[in-house]
């Protein structure tokens, strides 16, 4: 019986017609384009679990979902397609229209069936809830639970027992019905624990689901907690509007584990149980997903691996970025029964790669679910993806400025062979080395090798340039700054993170990383997927948590998404095609980290305020030969250019053949499809392993010696036989190559972009080397903005105030430089004494004397310096020295000596003046002063009158 209406209103629109766009079809046409499609609905339906019977041969308890076709329905609301049947009692209908219909015109029908049922009839509620309108090829689907029901598409149809649970739930709670009408209940997050853009995120978010918008964008810088507040989203979700299950897509499955470390350190709010000790969480490690499971973690192409029906994906699949593997083009996704297009009520999308939004889309789009992308460096398909409906837009200046990131300096190293290249010159032996295996082989150059900057490291690996970068960066580290110094004032290694552009170029940096500092295997490390002996996620918790490494090397696997707070310094020495991309590297050195953090692996740090974009390459500009014991190859001499040459030329030599055929079997072995198909064009249709086959058997004595017999009549053959026939077979398979110069051309190309040359004989040298002029900008910037701040508070800020109107004045105190120290640290401004010192440092270093240190009162130097901008700028410290030495020159000179004693004590109250800026007779009963026997022996040593001499100096030397 139905429920009572004054409990929930179902409202459906209702009218009638031909659908738009095929008023001109005839009625026999209509007839038969609709057949067609029924035939596809029934497939559809039977896949998701439904049993289609004929009206005539109705069963409702044959199966849990039954759909019955060419329902009639109550007078004047025509014949349902389909009436669906759950448990026995109507719950929705579908209507059938021929492919192509538009279906926004059919929803007046469907909805006067909904409306239309035999009185007779069972039904939990009416009108029915569910509707759909489908072609076979499209499917619309409304939900009358819904608090303005609104058409949505479905890839195929609900099962019946999810319809089942969604009466259920309404039966059980009318207003809530379904997840959009819970979703109403999500009211303002809290602020505790989250940052303010969090809370904006997710506040964001969530009105954009209770708007009912299908898909929503978070723009968030990287570092400001994406994870952490997507998180907490999932928990408000399962929690308080009912989300059965939450999918979480990552990139790979490493960030995959750092997203399942989230939510177990998660505490929710209120009592602070962890997420996973209320609800659970997996992380897809096989292809099998947890029934109770309320938030499911897993990379998209583990998530096509299974929605095709694969019992397991390879586990080096899953660690790579869905860039790595992505497909030449759009995948396909078909219906499984086992992941139902309602498996999942949100799917959130962390940082995939953009290509996730291009040809894997249907695997997200298979789900009827909200998706809601995490991003901080969306592109165009990104955004097309999401609708543009981009929620949220937080950027790395907005973080910086609310301490969420930390700004950076950018030092430039350019080198002779980076940018130009450089030349191998005939005659030299050299080394060749081959890709996979890094085997090394001697050849002498028998013309010139030139390359250019794009060709480095990929065709030709200079040793020297790699060095020289390396060097530079060592011996400029630790200078002063207006020296060149990248992290002044330091000892160690900051954290270091560098790109290289593959595998084999980390494999260089790392072991000329070790050589150049002297250091041993666990100062600088490769971390890639190729890492072997150790999982490169061990490896990247060391570099991470512990002391050592100092230096990691790698290619893409950190390059987004991985969270390696304590990194100081992100060195290119690749270039990058894509800004998004860029931008992703650079933010893994963007993240703060809490300074006894930091000092935990680098003692001789203070705090992050910034990090160092070391740029090798020019970063934004668009970016081994094989195995050689082979036997057949008979001249290790020659280059294949050649050798082609020779027998082009008519050259017909067993030996030049037989290397010909050596060289082109490792090229065999390692080329792509792409490369396989380009040569077998230009061969004429000829595959290159048969190509390897002929050449191989033309030098084959026992292939001569069958030939030779088969010449003679089957006797055995003389050795001038032999010999004939071998420079038959010689002939036959050297005319493959001579005959045809397009593939002599597309073979040293082809192999060309396999091998890299080693050039040991270059020598590189530094072009330039310092910050780049953005850096001075920003500290020219800073500066002007340290002046207009001290400017404007004059008057209102105590410190300024005593130092504006009174230069020399006797009141200020430490109280006060430190409130001025707590208020320019505090946003928009973020600044430290240390970090104000630094921009002078860079602006006018030959004024500047002493470096920041510490010290507060180093902030009377700073103020001083603003008010009159052609004063030195001088450490506070040695300013109250040089007036400690004036003030015993004048005593000196008046006729006053001190004892030794005395002296001593008189040096201790300047140094504590210097940094207290007053004294007291309570300040002797601190270190350093009480160590030395306190106020009264200080006193007794200067005979009782240690008072007035305390105020003098402070009058002298303060201020």
């Amino acid at each position: 019986m139905s429920r009572p209406k004054r409990r929930h209103h179902l409202r459906w629109r209702h009218g009638g017609g031909c659908p738009r766009g095929l008023e001109r079809m005839t009625d026999d046409a209509y007839l038969a384009a609709e057949a067609r499609a029924r035939v596809e609905i029934d497939r559809q339906l039977v896949a998701c679990g439904w049993e289609v019977q004929s009206r005539d041969q109705m069963n409702l308890y044959a199966s849990q979902g039954v759909a019955v076709r060419e329902f009639i329905m109550a007078t004047g609301h025509g014949r349902a397609d389909y009436l669906l049947f759950t448990d026995g009692k109507a719950a929705g209908a579908v209507e059938a229209t021929p492919s192509g219909t538009p279906l926004a015109g059919v929803e007046p029908q469907s909805a006067k069936y909904a409306a239309g049922l035999p009185k007779n009839l069972s039904a939990l509620v009416s009108p029915l809830p569910f509707l759909y309108e489908s072609t076979g090829d499209e499917t619309m689907f409304t939900d009358g639970f819904d608090p303005d029901p609104r058409s949505r598409p479905a890839v195929t149809f609900h099962r019946p027992e999810t319809l089942a649970r969604w009466m259920r739930h309404w039966v059980d709670d009318a207003d809530g019905g379904s997840l959009r009408a819970r979703l109403q209940r999500l009211g303002p997050v809290g602020p505790e624990g989250l940052r303010r853009i969090q809370v904006e995120a997710i506040n964001r978010v969530e009105a954009s689901m209770i708007h009912n918008s299908p898909r929503a964008l978070a723009q968030m810088a990287t570092g400001s907690g994406k994870t952490f507040m997507a998180a907490n989203l999932a928990y408000r979700l399962v929690l308080t509007a009912g989300a059965e299950c939450v999918l979480f897509l990552v990139d790979r499955a490493n960030l995959g584990r750092q997203t399942l470390r989230e939510f177990q350190q998660f505490a929710t709010p209120g009592d602070g149980r962890k997420f996973t000790d209320l609800y659970n969480v997996q992380l897809l490690t096989s292809n099998r997903i947890d029934p109770a499971a309320r938030v499911v973690i897993t990379t998209v192409q583990r998530l096509y691996s299974m929605l095709r029906g694969e019992e397991e994906l390879p586990e080096d699949v899953d660690e790579k970025s869905g860039s790595e593997i992505e497909p030449d083009r759009p995948v396909d996704v078909t219906y499984n029964p086992q992941i139902p297009i309602e498996m999942f009520d949100v799917v959130i999308v962390d940082e995939c790669h953009r290509s996730i939004y291009g040809v894997w889309r249907q695997v997200i789009e298979y789900f009827d679910a909200f998706l809601v992308g995490l991003t901080a460096t969306p592109a165009k398909q990104t955004f097309g993806f999401f609708n543009q409906n981009l929620v949220v837009e937080y950027g790395h200046a907005e973080a910086v400025a609310d301490g969420v990131n930390v700004d950076f300096d950018v030092y430039r190293i350019r080198t002779k062979i980076s940018e130009q290249g450089s030349t191998v010159e005939a005659g030299l032996v050299t080394k060749f080395r081959e890709r996979e295996t890094r085997k090394v082989r001697l050849e002498k150059l028998d013309e010139d090798v030139v390359y250019d900057a794009k060709q480095l490291d990929r065709d030709v690996v200079s040793l020297d340039q790699i060095r020289t970068v390396i060097r530079t960066f060592r011996d400029n580290l630790f200078k002063p700054l207006d020296e060149g110094g990248i992290f002044p004032g330091r000892s160690e290694v900051p954290k270091t993170l560098i790109f290289a552009k593959d595998d084999s170029h980390a494999d260089d940096i790392v072991r000329i990383c070790r050589e150049e500092f002297g250091r041993g295997n666990d100062f600088a490390v490769k971390i890639t997927y190729r890492t072997t002996g150790v999982k490169p996620e061990d490896l990247l918790n060391q570099f991470r948590n512990s002391f050592n490494p100092r230096i990691a090397v790698t290619v893409d696997m950190i390059a987004t998404g991985t969270d390696v707070r304590p990194l100081e310094c992100v060195m290119f020495m690749r270039q990058v095609r894509s800004r998004n991309f860029f931008e992703q590297m650079k933010g893994r050195g963007v993240r703060v980290i809490d300074p006894n953090d930091l000092q935990a692996v680098s003692a001789d740090a203070t705090a992050k305020t910034h990090f160092v974009i070391v740029d090798a390459v020019g970063v934004g500009v668009t970016e081994g030969e094989f195995n050689d014991t082979n036997p057949l190859d008979r001249r290790k001499a020659d280059s294949l250019k050649k050798l082609l040459d020779q027998v082009a030329a008519g050259v017909r030599d067993a030996d030049v053949v037989s290397t010909i055929a050596g060289r082109l079997a490792r090229l065999d072995r390692v080329i792509s499809t792409e490369d396989r198909a380009e040569l077998a064009e230009a061969a004429d249709g000829i595959d290159l392993t048969d190509i390897v086959r002929v050449l191989t058997d033309a030098v084959d004595v026992d292939k001569a010696w069958e030939r030779a017999a088969e010449a003679n009549g089957g006797g055995d053959p003389t050795e001038e036989q032999i010999g004939a026939a071998q420079s038959e077979l010689v002939e036959q398979a050297s005319r493959i190559l001579a005959e045809r110069p397009a593939l002599r051309s597309k073979l040293l190309d082809v192999r060309r972009s396999y091998t890299q040359v080693l050039d040991e004989t270059s020598k590189d040298a530094v072009i330039d080397a310092g910050f780049s002029r953005d850096g001075t900008d920003r500290a020219r910037q800073t500066v002007e903005s340290w002046r207009a701040f001290v400017a404007e508070h004059s008057d209102d800020i105590d410190a300024l105030q005593i130092l504006y109107s009174r230069p020399y004045g006797k009141q200020l105190t430490l109280k006060a430089i430190k409130d001025l120290a707590a208020r320019i640290g505090r946003p928009p401004y973020n600044w430290t004494p240390e970090r104000l010192w630094a921009a002078y440092e860079a602006l006018e270093a030959s004024r500047v004397r002493c470096s920041a240190g510490k010290q507060f009162t180093n902030l009377i130097s700073l103020v001083r310096k603003a008010l009159d901008p052609e004063d030195d700028l001088v450490a506070y410290p040695l300013t109250v020295e040089t007036r400690f030495q004036n003030w015993l020159a004048q005593q000196q000179q008046a006729g006053t000596t001190f004892t030794d004693d005395q002296l001593a004590w008189l040096t201790r109250i300047k140094d504590h003046l210097a940094t207290s800026l007053s004294i007291a007779p309570d300040d002797f009963e601190l270190e350093p002063l009480v160590g030395h026997g306190g106020f009264g022996r200080a006193n007794k040593d200067f005979d009782g009158g240690l008072a007035p001499v305390l105020l003098e100096l402070t009058e002298e030397l303060v201020a």
